[in-house]
């Protein structure tokens, strides 16, 4: 009864509240707003004028798109302003959902809004009088363009409607499923016993006296902080520790059968950060701008890299009626276009696939081999999921391997591969660990590249720890060997059984087809959208999956991306989900994903 009383005592506050601001705000007739699906509110001096984009240098405002292969104006804001909505082309997945405001009919009014609304505009009022070093007409323009999908606006969405659940506010489901991000351990996976305990002795030293941890533990973490000179805390060499850098030379050789050089490993704040550092090594300030192809659909780390990076993105589709494969024809297709608009000098090889979770076969990357060596060509292979292979039909090879068995001239093509400690049966995604293989780099290229990494220090030492215990990990006959073996089938052994469950379920659902997920941790479904619903999108200004999957959060508290936020055949509509919720939660969110399909094509169809 008390708790009734109370909760009826802050309405009537929160009430009176809200009155009283409606009626002392200020005229706000000469700055017009739009309230959107995030809660934010948007002025004109926060958007981009209509002119921002024709006003940019050619190069800087046109990028390829992979849907029509044509240049086209490149995305510049995510929320804009009734006279500025027209004016600007916002990508597919990043226009942001004004359904919200729709729906309300103008009405402001909403859970703490107004307060939002005077925040704003207090803040507006306050710079309007303040000469800005900085402002959206003379920020990096690349900076602007460019996107990441993964972490867009429906995520910002998703993070708002766990906030309201907090505050009580009634939905029709008690709690947001992200299944957007392939984030193991938020998804409920245990981490793996002989890495935390690495890391726990490692970041604190006296555990070494402890008798609770088996001596191949303590032995690793002493050779870790000799390595470090006795700290974790201390910086490492840019490239990384030289004892992990020997120990990751030591597993590609017994991985690939073929020697590694510890000089041309590298390690990196997640695989993300060395593809980044070198990717932007192709980048040119003169000339034809450098085109890099990546697969279609490819992840958005790409996209939004050649982007900010000032170069040409170049798409090939991979073939969804073959198993998500690549075929060299498109490959052929996509260089003679692109090489009309730009200096194409690099290739992106994604296996297995993200977002499609396809596995390439070895005949596959040697055909790809002998196209970036026709081409003249530098081979980024992120193969950060070589540890998620499920089919029993595939088998993971990896592209450095593959050269060193064809032989020359292939064995001296420019290649970049790259592991992450995020993703395979580790899922230590925040502890941002990974590495780079640099081979055949030109000697003065490679100290060029040396020095521009020098400029972020290092990256962490314990994310290098992590990296050390991934490559070297308990052999048979030491304490830690037989839990850690068990440890890590058991989660592999449980994502395959996943990934096969997922596939079958979209299958099984009317208006979904799911290729069967080979590896990685996503599946890539196809919608059928009908037309109404298309007009729907339309009429709110987003792309028809935008529209799906903002009515899929909004109904079920499930947060998927959109095919658009990945690249995908015009047409045809997408969405990435990941495989990593629990057996019993995955369950859950495809009985959701079922019943809301249902519900969503009587709708509209």
């Amino acid at each position: 009864m008390q708790a009734f009383w109370l909760g009826h005592q802050r309405g009537v506050v929160q009430s009176t509240f809200r009155k009283w601001r409606l009626q002392n705000r200020p005229p706000v007739s000469t700055v017009p707003t739009v309230v959107v699906a995030s809660r934010s509110i948007v002025t004109p001096t926060q958007c981009l004028e209509s002119q921002t984009s024709s006003s940019l240098p050619s190069r800087q405002r046109s990028i390829s798109s992979p849907f029509d292969h044509q240049p086209t104006t490149a995305p510049t804001t995510l929320l804009f302003s009734p006279a500025a909505k027209k004016q600007h082309s916002v990508s597919h997945f990043h226009t942001h959902s004004c359904q919200l405001a729709q729906s309300r009919k103008g009405d402001l009014i909403g859970r703490e809004e107004v307060i939002y609304v005077r925040r704003a505009m207090a803040t507006l009022a306050a710079q309007s009088h303040v000469d800005l070093v900085l402002n959206v007409d003379n920020i990096n323009p690349n900076v602007k363009a460019m996107e990441y999908a993964v972490r867009g606006p429906l995520v910002i969405r998703a993070g708002e409607i766990e906030k309201e659940l907090a505050m009580g506010v009634k939905k029709p489901f008690t709690e947001v499923i992200k299944a957007n991000i392939g984030d193991a351990q938020a998804m409920g996976q245990k981490p793996i016993t002989f890495i935390r305990q690495v890391l726990s002795l490692v970041a604190y030293p006296d555990l070494l006296n402890s008798k609770e941890f088996p001596e191949d533990v303590k032995s690793r973490a002493r050779a870790i902080l000799e390595s470090s000179r006795g700290s974790a805390g201390c910086y490492s060499d840019s490239a990384g520790l030289e004892l992990v850098r020997n120990h990751v030379a030591q597993y590609i050789e017994r991985r690939d059968g073929f020697p590694a050089d510890p000089n041309n490993i590298v390690l990196c704040a997640g695989a993300s950060e060395g593809i980044r550092s070198t990717l932007k090594m192709l980048s040119t300030v003169s000339g034809p701008r450098t085109g890099i192809m990546i697969p279609i659909p490819q992840y958005p780390l790409y996209s939004a890299s050649i982007v900010e990076y000032n170069m040409e993105q170049a798409g090939y589709y991979l073939n969804e009626d073959n198993d998500w494969g690549l075929d060299v024809s498109e490959l052929e297709r996509a260089v003679n276009e692109a090489r009309k608009r730009c200096n194409v000098r690099g290739i992106v090889v994604i296996n297995p696939g993200n977002p499609t979770g396809q596995v390439l076969t070895r005949d596959n990357i040697v055909e790809v081999i002998k196209f970036a060596h026709r081409e003249k060509l530098f081979i980024f292979a992120d193969e950060v999921y070589q540890d998620n292979v499920y089919a029993h039909n595939r088998k993971f090879h990896s592209f450095k391997k593959v050269t060193k068995e064809m032989g020359d001239p292939y064995d001296k093509l420019e290649l970049a591969s790259f592991l992450s400690c995020s993703k395979g049966y580790m899922g230590e995604c925040g502890l941002r660990g990974g590495y780079a293989e640099i081979v055949n780099m030109d000697p003065a290229v490679k100290a060029l590249y040396l020095k521009s990494i020098s400029a972020k220090l290092c990256p962490t030492v314990l994310g290098q720890a992590v990296m050390d215990c991934v490559v070297n990990p308990p052999q048979p006959g030491e304490p830690s060997y037989e839990l850690f073996s068990k440890e890590k089938a058991a989660v592999l052994q449980s994502l395959s059984e996943r990934a096969s469950m997922i596939a079958k379920s979209f299958n099984s659902i009317p208006g979904i087809k799911c290729n069967t997920v080979q590896g990685a941790m996503y599946a890539f479904p196809e919608v059928k959208i009908p037309e109404k619903a298309i007009a729907k999108a339309k009429s709110l200004g987003q792309a028809p999956d935008v529209f799906y999957a903002f009515q899929l959060l909004e109904q079920t508290g499930m947060c998927c991306v959109p095919g658009s936020g990945f690249g995908q055949r015009p047409g045809t509509y997408h969405f990435r989900t990941t495989i990593l919720p629990q057996p019993e939660k995955l369950q859950i969110m495809l009985d959701k994903f079922r019943s809301f399909q249902e519900s969503f094509m009587k709708e509209y169809q």
